[in-house]
């Protein structure tokens, strides 16, 4: 379902989709001892990957969707891989790694699409026992200022809100439910989700409505013949935005970070 939703706008995805801080990796890449082999799981466009591909000395990225990975960012130590969305254990030594050599399983934005139970047995085949890593964060939307975030609130409650999949639930609960079933790494003493990052990313308004067009829900009301952009819509917005006279804003995303380790 997820590889399906993002497929139409995947360009857009990968054009406005903000950039992670490099801190968020260095803190991942500090709870795992070795750093020789990522699984970046549903890797889009490839914006996880290729930070870890400077810390980490080969990532393999993968996702369901051909589409999102003709926009991914090519580097001579990522590897890109299509994946089905479920696969045996013979899939996954093919496509993936071999049993207890992964040192870090990165999901970025996508975890609560996953078929969780069955992605959980991947994960804790693939990750070194006891002290492989298992990273999954996701960011709520847009953060602009006072004036725009009035309009945008009830235009994501109710206008969106009979468009958006179930799962979207998760990431507005900031992953605080979503099953985990992890021990803590080394420093902390739960699996989060940890609040301390936050990426930004400067934007027109142009830049805001493809970043809107570029979401599920959207794809999902225009599948079904429903615009939820209006002229009307838009018109407020534009209000909101050119309020303060400072075309460009910089956009704020507070990231929501699941991290624990796989143990024996």
């Amino acid at each position: 379902m997820a590889d399906q939703l993002f497929i139409k706008q995947a360009k857009q995805y990968a054009e406005v989709r903000p950039s992670y801080p490099a801190e968020l990796f260095q803190f991942m890449a500090s709870k795992t001892p070795d750093h020789d082999l990522v699984w970046d799981v549903g890797t889009g466009s490839g914006q996880a990957a290729k930070p870890l591909a400077k810390i980490y000395k080969n990532v393999i990225a993968t996702d369901t969707s051909p589409k999102q990975l003709e926009f991914a960012i090519k580097l001579p130590n990522i590897r890109y891989q299509l994946t089905p969305p479920t696969m045996s254990i013979t899939e996954l030594e093919q496509n993936v790694a071999t049993q207890s050599s992964v040192d870090l399983v990165t999901i970025a934005a996508a975890l609560h699409w996953f078929d969780l139970p069955q992605f959980y047995k991947q994960v804790k085949w693939v990750l070194k026992k006891p002290n492989g890593v298992i990273a999954a964060w996701t960011y709520t939307m847009p953060e602009i200022n006072e004036s725009v975030g009035a309009v945008f609130k009830p235009f994501d409650t109710v206008d969106c809100e009979p468009f958006w999949e179930p799962q979207r639930k998760l990431v507005d609960n900031k992953y605080m439910s979503i099953d985990f079933p992890f021990e803590p790494v080394d420093g902390v003493d739960n699996t989060g989700p940890f609040d301390q990052f936050v990426l930004e990313k400067v934007m027109d308004l142009d830049n805001y409505f493809t970043f809107i067009r570029s979401c599920s829900g959207y794809q999902t009301a225009k599948d079904k013949g429903v615009e939820l952009l209006t002229d009307n819509v838009m018109d407020k917005f534009k209000v909101a935005w050119n309020e303060d006279g400072q075309s460009q804003k910089v956009a704020r995303f507070p990231i929501y970070l699941r991290i624990g380790k796989v143990g024996n």
